[in-house]
């Protein structure tokens, strides 16, 4: 890879940090709908949520959870820079240029990744704030690496819709009709896989779900309370999910037509 392709990869991963500085509002509405969650649910109810089934601190079961969602929902904001780029025409000058779609695939996938990881972060030093117990500096640690592939992997992701569609309209109703019911079964707000309340199609389903494995590594290496799986399980299989969407998300995105 020569000097011109590091180039490329920089001036995409530029580009998406300047969008993301100058659009306030985006930066604000990303941070206080999980902030919403955290501090509204985790405070409001931690005394009055299951105390049997998630320990004595709802907010420190509630946390992994909201980092997650905010990485998640920041990240699927590549996919609509994408759709964006095609509909202004700025997409096809960038594949005709003299420089590989990989690097243009790198660069995008590390500015969204970048963006998604400074809200997660964000959301993360609120809860500190608030009080939720971290495990070590190892797991904190390996709460990064965690932070990092969830962010990976939903940039990869968000690269699979936007590549298979063509208006923001469809894009949103398509990420919603997916992200939802995902978020919902993956134990961020709630036990899913231990709850026996819940019906075991719903339990098993959980199991099926990557944003579980996401949510419950961040559990498990953070708190080191309520994680269903040893953490390095989880990370075992995050790693497999990243690399799976990101190799997918790459491939469709090559496979468009300037």
């Amino acid at each position: 890879m020569d000097i011109t392709e590091f180039q490329a990869i920089y001036i995409m991963w530029l580009r998406q940090m300047k969008r993301f500085i100058r659009s306030r509002g985006r930066l604000i509405g990303t941070i206080v709908q999980p902030l919403f969650f955290l501090v509204i649910l985790g405070s409001g109810l931690r005394s009055a949520v299951m105390p049997g089934m998630v320990g004595d601190d709802y907010l420190a079961f509630l946390a992994p959870g909201i980092i997650a969602m905010a990485i998640l929902f920041s990240s699927m904001f590549t996919g609509i820079s994408v759709l964006w780029d095609k509909q202004f025409g700025f997409l096809q000058e960038v594949l005709v240029a003299p420089v590989s779609r990989f690097s243009i695939i790198i660069g995008r996938t590390l500015g969204g990744a970048t963006i998604a990881l400074i809200q997660g972060f964000i959301i993360l030093f609120i809860a500190f704030g608030l009080g939720v117990p971290i495990a070590g500096i190892s797991g904190l640690l390996l709460t990064i690496v965690f932070m990092v592939l969830s962010a990976f992997t939903a940039v990869g992701f968000g690269l699979v819709i936007a590549s298979k569609m063509e208006n923001f309209q469809g894009f949103q109703l398509i990420m919603n009709l997916i992200i939802m019911p995902l978020l919902f079964l993956s134990s961020a707000f709630f036990p899913i896989a231990t709850n026996p309340d819940m019906p075991s199609i719903v339990s098993q389903l959980s199991f099926f779900n990557p944003l579980f494995f996401m949510v419950d590594g961040i559990r498990g290496s953070l708190t080191g309370l309520n994680n269903v799986l040893d953490p390095l399980v989880n990370l075992v299989i995050v790693i497999g999910i990243c690399i799976f969407m990101l190799g997918l998300g790459s491939y469709l995105f090559s496979k468009y037509e300037a």
